[in-house]
């Protein structure tokens, strides 16, 4: 028998897994990076990163629900610094 609330839920877990997955890449990163690389990106500092990012991380460990706003703001955080601050410093660090 076909249960659609299991494939529901089955698909909340793929997708709260590929959050987490996004933050941990984020705040590795960042914790990588040495502080003037963010300076001279033109960025927020590094402490600011790594808080933002860490709280982010955080939640998703405490909060396992895709659709909860701390989450979501998390993921929000961690793909904007993967899109805007990391290419950025990646650029001046010579690496693409």
């Amino acid at each position: 028998m076909f249960d659609l609330f299991a494939v529901q839920n089955g698909l909340d877990l793929l997708f709260v897994l590929a959050m987490f997955v996004a933050k941990t890449i984020a705040f590795v990163d960042a914790v990588a990076r040495p502080p003037a690389l963010f300076v001279a990106a033109d960025r927020q500092t590094k402490q600011f990163w790594l808080i933002i990012l860490g709280l982010a991380l955080a939640a998703n460990m405490v909060i396992w629900q895709s659709l909860s706003i701390l989450n979501l703001a998390g993921l929000v955080a961690a793909l904007v610094y993967l899109a805007d601050a990391r290419p950025a410093m990646r650029a001046l660090n010579g690496r693409r």
